[in-house]
Protein backbone atom coordinates (compact mmCIF):
# COMPACT_ATOMS: atom_id res chain seq x y z
CA UNK A 1 0.00 0.00 0.00
CA UNK A 2 0.89 3.60 -1.04
CA UNK A 3 0.18 6.87 0.62
CA UNK A 4 -0.96 9.70 -1.48
CA UNK A 5 -3.12 13.14 -0.88
CA UNK A 6 -6.18 13.31 -3.54
CA UNK A 7 -5.57 16.24 -5.55
CA UNK A 8 -8.17 16.00 -7.92
CA UNK A 9 -11.47 14.15 -9.23
CA UNK A 10 -12.05 12.42 -12.91
CA UNK A 11 -15.53 12.99 -14.59
CA UNK A 12 -17.06 10.01 -16.62
CA UNK A 13 -19.56 10.24 -19.58
CA UNK A 14 -20.08 6.49 -19.55
CA UNK A 15 -18.59 3.46 -16.80
CA UNK A 16 -18.75 -0.68 -17.40
CA UNK A 17 -21.41 -2.01 -16.02
CA UNK A 18 -18.69 -4.72 -14.39
CA UNK A 19 -17.48 -1.45 -12.43
CA UNK A 20 -19.57 -0.99 -9.25
CA UNK A 21 -20.83 2.85 -8.33
CA UNK A 22 -17.67 5.07 -6.82
CA UNK A 23 -15.78 7.47 -8.15
CA UNK A 24 -12.49 7.85 -9.86
CA UNK A 25 -10.18 10.38 -7.62
CA UNK A 26 -6.17 11.82 -8.88
CA UNK A 27 -3.66 11.01 -5.90
CA UNK A 28 -0.25 12.41 -5.44
CA UNK A 29 1.74 9.34 -3.87
CA UNK A 30 4.02 10.62 -1.19
CA UNK A 31 7.85 9.68 -0.75
CA UNK A 32 9.00 8.37 2.40
CA UNK A 33 11.16 11.54 2.85
CA UNK A 34 7.70 13.68 2.98
CA UNK A 35 5.94 11.33 5.09
CA UNK A 36 9.00 11.42 7.55
CA UNK A 37 10.29 14.80 7.30
CA UNK A 38 7.61 16.89 5.08
CA UNK A 39 10.19 17.22 2.23
CA UNK A 40 8.56 18.58 -0.81
CA UNK A 41 7.81 16.62 -3.80
CA UNK A 42 5.87 13.38 -5.17
CA UNK A 43 5.85 10.31 -7.98
CA UNK A 44 3.77 10.94 -10.84
CA UNK A 45 -0.24 11.02 -10.04
CA UNK A 46 -2.45 7.93 -10.50
CA UNK A 47 -5.85 7.60 -10.75
CA UNK A 48 -7.85 5.49 -8.26
CA UNK A 49 -10.66 3.81 -7.96
CA UNK A 50 -12.96 5.39 -4.82
CA UNK A 51 -15.97 3.84 -2.85
CA UNK A 52 -15.12 5.30 0.34
CA UNK A 53 -15.51 9.19 -1.35
CA UNK A 54 -12.35 10.49 -0.34
CA UNK A 55 -12.76 14.16 -0.46
CA UNK A 56 -10.14 16.57 -1.74
CA UNK A 57 -6.93 17.40 0.14
CA UNK A 58 -7.59 13.92 1.92
CA UNK A 59 -4.78 11.39 2.76
CA UNK A 60 -5.46 7.67 0.94
CA UNK A 61 -3.81 4.43 1.50
CA UNK A 62 -4.15 2.94 -1.98
CA UNK A 63 -2.83 -0.34 -3.81
CA UNK A 64 -1.92 -1.12 -7.46
CA UNK A 65 -1.85 -3.90 -9.72
CA UNK A 66 -3.19 -7.27 -9.08
CA UNK A 67 -4.34 -6.24 -5.39
CA UNK A 68 -6.17 -3.21 -7.22
CA UNK A 69 -8.64 -5.54 -8.45
CA UNK A 70 -9.11 -7.81 -5.81
CA UNK A 71 -11.94 -6.24 -4.02
CA UNK A 72 -14.09 -6.95 -7.19
CA UNK A 73 -13.20 -10.89 -7.34
CA UNK A 74 -14.78 -12.89 -8.96
CA UNK A 75 -15.51 -10.62 -11.00
CA UNK A 76 -13.40 -9.27 -13.67
CA UNK A 77 -12.76 -5.20 -13.77
CA UNK A 78 -10.08 -3.19 -15.35
CA UNK A 79 -9.10 -0.84 -11.95
CA UNK A 80 -5.44 -0.30 -11.81
CA UNK A 81 -5.12 1.49 -8.52
CA UNK A 82 -7.87 0.99 -5.79
CA UNK A 83 -8.18 3.72 -3.07
CA UNK A 84 -8.23 1.33 0.22
CA UNK A 85 -8.08 3.71 3.37
CA UNK A 86 -8.37 7.32 4.03
CA UNK A 87 -5.82 7.79 6.38
CA UNK A 88 -6.56 10.19 9.75
CA UNK A 89 -2.86 10.03 10.80
CA UNK A 90 0.67 8.95 9.36
CA UNK A 91 3.67 8.22 11.96
CA UNK A 92 6.72 7.46 10.59
CA UNK A 93 9.89 6.73 12.57
CA UNK A 94 12.66 8.76 11.74
CA UNK A 95 15.27 6.21 11.85
CA UNK A 96 13.33 4.60 8.73
CA UNK A 97 15.96 4.52 5.93
CA UNK A 98 14.37 3.13 1.94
Amino acid sequence: MRVANVIGTVTLSRRLADVPPGQFIVVQPLPLETLRDGAPGGAEPVVAYDQLSAALGERVGFTEGREAAAPFEPRKVPIDAYCAAILDAVHVDRAVQM
